[in-house]
């Protein structure tokens, strides 16, 4: 393996789920599923296993050797369940405390200590993603991010057209560096934009620089530290270069009860292999 290869993984799951934790009419879901949907506990959310150990099969699958889960103060269930209940073979975890819901900046610095100084991919606990864009992004030189094609993730994810204005766009320049995010697009910027457009789903290569950049960073007007925020800071103050990875799969987005059924069916047979 080449020694410049990113092995470490930070998965933020330490979100209170507030999209989750509404009800939205959807009939579908066991007794154990709506129990885990008022919780707001998506990455546990139970399928034939919890929906995380998916995830980190991806991962696993991807090359990635040491994993960190970000969560909340009451994650025992979390902790519980992969100290306790599931073996561990392929990687090795650790978990990192949140200590309060301000952002996925504020997320990511509950991680510095497990990164000690190396370089990591940064991902969120409720999406699963692609195994060949996991493995493509961590054999970066540098820092980078995966850049989803708007038309795939129509294609091929649980995500419909009305929902991809909630996603971040991301600009890169002839080189292929990130050059800008625009956050929630609307569809007239959407329309205006060229071929192809590139969807941020939070997939991060970063280096130590990124934990730096999220305490330099203010509140965004949601009231949270955001990471996008803080990768624009590491670009200017830091003059960091993020290769955007252009990917034409989906990422299957597991964000509100509605989901539930329709994740339930693209799993269906899919090998858990930790």
């Amino acid at each position: 393996m080449n020694p410049k290869q990113c092995v470490k993984a930070v998965i933020l799951a330490a979100g209170v789920g507030s999209r989750m934790r509404r009800a939205d009419g959807t009939a579908e879901l066991s007794a154990a599923q709506l129990r885990a949907a008022a919780n707001g506990s998506k990455a546990m959310m139970p399928f034939a296993r919890p929906f995380l150990d998916y995830v980190l099969t991806s991962l696993a699958d991807a090359g990635f050797q040491e994993i960190c889960l970000v969560v909340r103060p009451q994650g025992a269930e979390i902790r519980s369940y992969y100290l306790d209940v599931a073996p561990l073979c392929r990687f090795k975890m650790q978990f990192a405390v949140q200590s309060e819901p301000r952002g996925t900046a504020h997320a990511t610095l509950a991680a510095e200590a497990f990164a000690a100084g190396d370089r990591f991919v940064l991902i969120n606990g409720d999406n699963l993603y692609p195994t060949e864009a996991l493995s493509q992004l961590r054999t970066l030189d540098g820092c980078g991010l995966v850049g989803f094609e708007r038309d795939s993730m129509l294609g091929d994810s649980n995500v419909a057209a009305e929902r991809i204005t909630g996603f971040a766009v991301v600009r890169r320049d002839e080189a292929g560096d990130l050059n800008g995010i625009i956050e929630k697009p609307s569809q007239a910027t959407l329309d205006s934009l060229p071929p192809p457009i590139l969807l941020s789903m939070n997939c991060w290569l970063f280096d130590r620089d990124i934990f730096t950049s999220c305490r330099a960073i203010k509140l965004s007007p949601r009231g949270e530290f955001e990471l996008p925020d803080a990768v624009l800071h590491c670009v200017g103050a830091h003059k960091k270069r993020f290769y955007v990875v252009p990917c034409r799969r989906g990422v299957w987005d597991l964000s509100r009860q509605a989901d539930v059924p329709q994740i339930s069916r693209m799993l269906d047979g899919r090998e858990v292999r930790l």
